[in-house]
């Protein structure tokens, strides 16, 4: 058992501080972007007359804003409507947290569809490679939500349980593990054995983030706290684990399309 004592603060000057959970985003990204090149440059031979890696240095201003506008009104929409609909201005406060990974996905969707369009790219090739390094962000984010010690899991006496004092005196699952563990470390070496693999069909890596990050996060959410302004949805399940469950059937629907063209 461990009593979680870690502080979300690395280091302040005067009325600025650096937050590992900032620094877990501006670290996800730039190793993804790192490592999102090697990948584009793996397969070069076979995607080389549609693009090209300064491409892939573009998408990630695109990436950058669609993750920050589509995370932020998933947070608003999904897990607390009411809130910011008797309080709008406190939509663009930011800095105060409220994120949604569900609704950051969306943004990406669309802010890659808006890129590949005007570059006249293929999208899904887009989406796949992408879909090759988000665990490496998700990762990070999800142990910098365990050192801010939030997202707590449900009470547990396992071995390794951890203690919350912000929260309370219970000992919990850490699901933030859990999290960094499925949806990022597991889920990273699937989708590139796959995406290295010789004979590669675009789009495969898309549609399997979709189904193994939402069964990842079925699974965590079952050690996890809900929401605490929504608690479980109808007395059944989390928000999360809902929209998790939509995310698994559209990577089978997806996984449907493309095995029919």
């Amino acid at each position: 058992m461990f009593t979680h004592n870690l502080d979300p603060i690395i280091f302040s000057f005067g009325i600025i501080s650096i937050r590992w959970y900032s620094l877990a985003y501006v670290f996800g990204i730039l190793v993804g972007w790192w490592y999102g090149k090697k990948l584009i440059s793996n397969k070069s031979l076979l995607f080389k007359e549609k693009f090209n890696l300064k491409h892939f240095d573009d998408l990630i201003t695109y990436l950058v804003v669609s993750i920050i506008i589509g995370g932020r009104i998933g947070y608003v929409v999904f897990y607390n409507i009411q809130y910011y609909l008797n309080n709008p201005i406190d939509i663009f406060k930011i800095w105060e947290g409220g994120m949604s990974f569900h609704g950051a996905l969306i943004g990406i969707i669309i802010g890659t569809y808006l890129f590949s369009i005007r570059r006249k790219i293929e999208a899904l090739f887009l989406l796949d490679v992408i879909a090759c390094v988000s665990p490496i962000g998700i990762f990070f984010g999800r142990i910098a939500n365990f050192i801010n010690g939030e997202l707590v899991g449900k009470v547990s006496l396992v071995p390794w349980s951890v203690i919350f004092p912000t929260i309370d005196l219970m000992p919990r699952h850490p699901s933030q593990l859990y999290e960094a563990v499925l949806e990022g470390l597991v889920l990273f070496i699937i989708l590139n054995i796959i995406f290295l693999k010789k004979k590669y069909e675009i789009g495969t890596c898309s549609y399997l983030f979709l189904i193994y990050y939402g069964i990842f996060r079925i699974i965590s959410e079952s050690f996890r706290e809900p929401d605490i302004q929504l608690g479980y949805i109808f007395n059944l399940a989390s928000m999360g684990s809902i929209l998790s469950f939509l995310m698994v059937l559209s990577g089978l629907t997806m996984f449907y399309i493309i095995k029919k063209r």
